[in-house]
C-alpha cells in the first residue's frame, strides 16, 4: 500500500491543530510499537492524555493482528488496514426506556413549554457527548520481514481514534497517513492532525469534502438515524429521513458502513445472506471468524449494513481478541447461559473453544494473504473467460447439492465449528431456521467477473448494490407496519392550531400482534417469507433492536408534529379564526397563545431558540393583541394585573383596533394596569 502521489507535505506550512476542533472528528492518534521484551508499547499519543491507562492498553491489544491467526508472509512489507470497537470505562450515562413507557408515553398531559422543550431537546442533544460509550479504532498496521531482526522482523501500528463509525472517512486518510508517518515520522501526525482540526463537523448523511494537503477526501457519512445516541456528534433527525418510509433519494446512504463489501465478503455463503440478516434483526449473538482482521472486520461491518435503516443497537466489535476486559465475562458463560445480544469478530481460532456455546458461527474470508477475493471461476465450470455471467441459483444449486458438497457439509455439521482448527471454510453453524427465503431473482442478477481484478472490483460494487438495495427494501417493509405509531397530524381546517396536537398513538405489543396477524405482513413480505412470520415480529418486539429504535422513531414523529404545528400557528389568520368562535374559546385561545408565546420566550433566553424564533414571538404577540382587544373590559383588566402580560400587550407596536361584526372593539391603551385589585 503506497502513498497517494497526490498528496505532499508543503514543508513552508506549519499547522497547529485545534484540541477542540480535533475532537470533532478524531479523539487521538496514537503509534504503537510490537515490542519482543515488554509487549505491545505506545509510542505516541496525541494530544496527550486523552486516554485512561486501561483504554490505552485495550488500544495497544487491539492494533496488532493475533499472531496465531497470520499465516507466514515472505514479502518484505506487509501493509493491512483494519478497525476496532470498544467500550470506555467511563460515560455518560444514558437513559433507557422501558416497554411500558411507551406504551404510556402518550397519556402524559404537558404544557406547551415543556412540549417546546422536548422539541427543542431532542433536534438538538439527539447527539453524543465527548465522553462517548464506545470508541473506534482505526487501524495501519505494517509487518516488515527481516531476517537480521529478532523473530524475522517487526511491526508498528498507526490507529486514529474516534468517538464516530466513519470507516469511509478513516480508511483513506489512514492510506495517507499510514505511510507518511513511516517516511516522515511524528510530523506526520502533526500535519494530519492540523488539516483535520480545519475540516467542518460531521454532518450525517451528506456528501462531504474533506481537505488533506493537496489532496480531497469526497465522502458520505452514515445518515444521523443510524448513528448510536453516543457518536459525538450533534445533528438533528428529519421524519422524512427514516423507516419505515422509503428513503427519496436512493443513492444517500441508509446505515452504518454502506461502503462495505457485502458480496466480496459473502460470496461463499450469499444463500445463507437472508438467514443472517434474521439472526442481526432479532439481536441474535454471532461469532464471526477469518483468517484476518481485515476479513473479520468487513464482514461485521457487512453484517451491520444489511437491517440499514434500522439503528443497530446489538454491540458488535469487528476485531475482538482475547484481551478486551469483557472476553473474560463471556469465557465464564456456562452451557445454557445465554449470550448477550453482540456480533464479535476474531481471527485467533482459540475462540472456538472459549466461546463453543455461542448459538451462531460464521466463517469467511481465504487464508491466503492478501486475496481475500476467491474468483468465481476456479468455482464453477463451463463458463467462457472474460463474459459477464449472472452469479444465479443455478450456479449456487449445483455447488450445494453435488455429491461432493453434500457430504462435506454433513462432515461438517457432524465435526462442528472446530473443523476449521485444521482448515478453514467458509460456513455457517446454526440451529436456527428462517423465517425469509432466499430471493433468487437477486441472485440471479448478480454478475460473476471472471478473472481481471479490474472487472472484478467494479462488478463488485455493482453486485453490492444489487443486495444492499434489496436488503435495504426488505427492512424497510418489514418495519412498514409500525408507521400508523408515527404518523403526524395536522390541525384541521377550521380547528385552533393553538391547541396542543393530539397525542401519537400508544404502542400495545400484543394490539400490535393482533392487528398485524389480522391484516397480513402485505405483498412485499408475504412473498419472502414463510407462514410463521408474525414469530419473527414477535422476536423483534423482545429483541435489543426494537424498543431504542421505536423510542428515537416516536422521538422523531413528535418533532414533526410539533412542527407542523408550529408552522400552522405562523400561518393562522388570528381574525378569521377567532370570528367564529364564541366568548369562552376566545379566552382559551388567548391562554394558549401566551403559553407559547412564554414557551419562544424561556428557549430564546436559554440560547436554545430555532432559527425563526424571533418571527414567531412578533407573530405570537401579534395574534395575543388581537385576541385581547375582543375580550370583555372586566377580563382585560384582570388580564393586565400580570406585569409579564401587560408587558405583553402594552409593549408592542401601537395599540390595533379591532372590530368584527357584533363585538365591541377595545383598545389596550385604553385600560390600565394600575387597576385596583
Amino acid at each position: 500500500m503506497s502513498r497517494s502521489p497526490s498528496f505532499s507535505v508543503k514543508s513552508e506550512l506549519s499547522l497547529k491543530a485545534d484540541p477542540d476542533a480535533l475532537q470533532r472528528w478524531v479523539v487521538a492518534f496514537c503509534i504503537i510499537r510490537f515490542d519482543l521484551e515488554q509487549g505491545q508499547l505506545i509510542e505516541e499519543c496525541y494530544p496527550p492524555g486523552c486516554l485512561t491507562q486501561e483504554e490505552e492498553l485495550e488500544v495497544a491489544f487491539s492494533s496488532f493482528p493475533d499472531s496465531v491467526s497470520q499465516h507466514q508472509n515472505r514479502s518484505s512489507i506487509h501493509d493491512c488496514i483494519f478497525f476496532f470497537r470498544f467500550r470506555r470505562q467511563k460515560h455518560s450515562k444514558q437513559g433507557n426506556v422501558t416497554s411500558s413507557e411507551i406504551t404510556e408515553i402518550d397519556d402524559k398531559e404537558t404544557t406547551s413549554t415543556l412540549e417546546e422543550e422536548k422539541y427543542i431537546r431532542r433536534s438538538r442533544s439527539i447527539g453524543i457527548s465527548k465522553s462517548s460509550k464506545y470508541l473506534y479504532g482505526y487501524v495501519f498496521n505494517r509487518q516488515r520481514h527481516d531476517e537480521r531482526l529478532k523473530r524475522g522482523g517487526e511491526q508498528k501500528s498507526v490507529v486514529i481514534l474516534s468517538h464516530g463509525p466513519y470507516s469511509s472517512v478513516f480508511r483513506p486518510l489512514l492510506q495517507i497517513m499510514g505511510p507518511l508517518y513511516f517516511d516522515i515520522g511524528r510530523k506526520a501526525i502533526e500535519h494530519i492532525a492540523g488539516y483535520v482540526s480545519l475540516w467542518p463537523s460531521p454532518v450525517p448523511g451528506k456528501l462531504m469534502e474533506l481537505p488533506i494537503g493537496n489532496a480531497m477526501l469526497k465522502v458520505n457519512l452514515p445518515p444521523a438515524h443510524s448513528l448510536p445516541l453516543e457518536s459525538g456528534v450533534s445533528y438533528e433527525e428529519s421524519a422524512s429521513s427514516m423507516a419505515p418510509f422509503l428513503p427519496n433519494n436512493q443513492s444517500v446512504p441508509q446505515g452504518l458502513f454502506h461502503d462495505s463489501d457485502i458480496f466480496g465478503t459473502f460470496r461463499g455463503l450469499l444463500l445463507q445472506l437472508w438467514l443472517l440478516w434474521e439472526l442481526l434483526l432479532i439481536g441474535e449473538p454471532i461469532l464471526i471468524i477469518a483468517p484476518t482482521p481485515p476479513q473479520c472486520c468487513e464482514a461485521v461491518a457487512s453484517l451491520i449494513s444489511l437491517v440499514a435503516p434500522l439503528l443497530c443497537s446489538v454491540d458488535f466489535r469487528p476485531y475482538f481478541t482475547i484481551h478486551d476486559p469483557e472476553f473474560a465475562q463471556l469465557n465464564a458463560l456456562q452451557e445454557g447461559d445465554k449470550y448477550p445480544p453482540m456480533v464479535l469478530g476474531v481471527t485467533n481460532l482459540f475462540f472456538l473453544k472459549s466461546l463453543r456455546n455461542i448459538p451462531h458461527i460464521v466463517s469467511v474470508g481465504s487464508p491466503v494473504p492478501s486475496s481475500s477475493r476467491v474468483t468465481i471461476s476456479s468455482r464453477s465450470a463451463g463458463r467462457i473467460p472474460g463474459k459477464p455471467e449472472g452469479f444465479g441459483l443455478q450456479q449456487l444449486s449445483l455447488k450445494k447439492f453435488s455429491p461432493s458438497s453434500l457430504l462435506n457439509a454433513v462432515k461438517m455439521k457432524r465435526d462442528g465449528p472446530l473443523c476449521l482448527m485444521t482448515e478453514h471454510k467458509e460456513a455457517i453453524w446454526s440451529t436456527y431456521v428462517a423465517t425469509t427465503k432466499p430471493d433468487t431473482s437477486i441472485l440471479n442478477r448478480l454478475i460473476d467477473a471472471g478473472m481481471s481484478p479490474r472487472v472484478e472490483e467494479s462488478m463488485s460494487v455493482v453486485n453490492n448494490e444489487i443486495l444492499r438495495r434489496h436488503f435495504l427494501e426488505l427492512t424497510t417493509n418489514f418495519l412498514a407496519p409500525f408507521g400508523p405509531y408515527f404518523r403526524a397530524t395536522t390541525p384541521s381546517e377550521g380547528s385552533s392550531p393553538f391547541a396542543d396536537p393530539p397525542p401519537l398513538p400508544p404502542f400495545n405489543a400484543d394490539d400490535f400482534l393482533m392487528s398485524l396477524s389480522a391484516r397480513g405482513v402485505g405483498k412485499f413480505l408475504s412473498k419472502r417469507m414463510r407462514s410463521n412470520w408474525l414469530d419473527l415480529y414477535r422476536r423483534f418486539l423482545k429483541g435489543p433492536n426494537f424498543l431504542p429504535w421505536f423510542q428515537r422513531r416516536l422521538a422523531v414523529a413528535e418533532n414533526e408534529q410539533h412542527r407542523l404545528w408550529r408552522q400552522a400557528r405562523m400561518k393562522t389568520d388570528i381574525h378569521l379564526l377567532i370570528s367564529r368562535m364564541p366568548e369562552l374559546e376566545i379566552v382559551d385561545c388567548f391562554n394558549a397563545i401566551e403559553r407559547h408565546l412564554l414557551g419562544e420566550i424561556q428557549l430564546q433566553q436559554s440560547g436554545r431558540a430555532v432559527s425563526d424564533s424571533a418571527a414567531m414571538c412578533q407573530k405570537l404577540k401579534g395574534d395575543l393583541q388581537a385576541v385581547f382587544n375582543l375580550l370583555p373590559n372586566d377580563m382585560q383588566q384582570l388580564l393586565l394585573l400580570n406585569p409579564q402580560r401587560a408587558a405583553f400587550l402594552q409593549g408592542s407596536s401601537s395599540p390595533e383596533l379591532t372590530k368584527l361584526p357584533g363585538r365591541p372593539s377595545i383598545q389596550v391603551g385604553d385600560v390600565s394596569s394600575s387597576s385596583p385589585r
